[in-house]
């Protein structure tokens, strides 16, 4: 069963697993067999995995994820659509689990994926203003130990860019100090990290959480923790959906409108989105995000670049038009019924 190739894994599952255990429909059979092939697609044009060089372990959260999200903001697929795709590489891994024990964790790894719900959109990548910011921000209480912790949390996430499970999985050992800068390491898959340097003001936010919420303590430890029978774990990351989330509600009771649907993913966004209107190039922002292939963070921002074309052309409209107009007969008749 171990030597069993992923592709001898593919065509059980579809036509003794679906076709003959299951008796599911020819319908059905159709629209699994497009959401596993799309995520077939989806690995090679941005993971850099070939059909061939394809394996189990690539079925893995991060990648159904990254896929999921991919998706959702960049092909604007609605949540019915990837509902649909997630259900189906959740049967697929199911019976993997079933059919070799092995695979039994990664099938538990991806039933942690919710599903997905429609928030509001128009086709835009959903990221805060600067006044939502900065509001989201203020919520947490200062004037106490969690409220210093919580509001420390919102901007390393949006100062990391970080993914949320990448961002509860920093240790101590992962702040690097230099001479003139503080840098964040960022674990990828296997060996691959990437660092991130902190602004002046963060780093100063950094030493002065580091002085309150980690005296003595060993480097292997979270960087964001909760303390349970004297012993730190690693938050969840229900924990900080959480407070984004009753953060942007607060926030709403304020008087300053957010979006339907707040989250972590969304402080990720607003940081590369405000990198990007700020005029720092994509492979910087590619570098930051840990996006392998250029194309995911070029799609990423499309829209923006369609939001700052249409202000410039409106610049040089509204500098010209009165120009254009004089030199129109035409225009002038119809202006002052001529």
């Amino acid at each position: 069963m171990k030597n069993k190739s992923v592709y001898q894994f593919l065509h059980d599952y579809f036509f003794e697993h679906l076709g003959i255990r299951k008796k599911a429909s020819e319908k059905t059979i159709k629209a699994y067999k497009q959401s596993i092939n799309e995520f077939r697609s989806y690995l090679r044009d941005h993971k850099k995995k070939s059909f061939l060089s394809l394996e189990l372990s690539d079925f893995n959260k991060d990648n159904i994820y990254d896929f999921l999200v991919y998706l959702r903001d960049i092909k604007g697929q609605k949540s019915s659509t990837l509902n649909l795709r997630l259900a189906a590489l959740k049967s697929f891994i199911r019976y993997c689990g079933d059919e070799d024990p092995e695979m039994t964790a990664l099938y538990i790894s991806l039933s942690r994926i919710h599903k997905f719900k429609d928030p509001e959109r128009n086709g835009r990548v959903e990221s805060l203003t600067e006044e939502q910011l900065k509001l989201l921000f203020g919520i947490p209480d200062t004037s106490t130990k969690l409220g210093r912790r919580d509001r420390f949390i919102m901007i390393m996430l949006y100062e990391t860019g970080a993914r949320i499970e990448k961002f509860l999985s920093i240790q101590l050992s992962d702040i690097v100090r230099q001479e003139n800068c503080v840098q964040v390491r960022l674990h990828g898959k296997g060996d691959k990290y990437r660092n991130v340097p902190l602004l002046e003001k963060t780093k100063k936010h950094l030493l002065a959480y580091l002085r309150e919420f980690h005296t003595d303590s060993d480097k292997k430890e979270p960087l964001f923790y909760a303390t349970m029978n004297g012993q730190k774990h690693s938050l969840s990351s229900d924990t900080l959906e959480n407070l984004i989330k009753s953060s942007a509600k607060a926030a709403c009771n304020k008087g300053i409108e957010m979006p339907t649907r707040c989250h972590c993913h969304m402080i990720r966004k607003t940081r590369a989105m405000d990198l990007y209107q700020s005029g720092v190039p994509l492979t910087h922002i590619q570098q930051l995000l840990g996006h392998e292939d250029i194309s995911t963070t070029s799609g990423f921002y499309a829209f923006a670049t369609l939001d700052t074309l249409s202000a410039s052309m409106a610049k040089v409209d509204a500098s010209t038009k009165d120009e254009k107009l004089w030199k129109d007969p035409k225009a002038m008749k119809r202006l002052y019924r001529l």
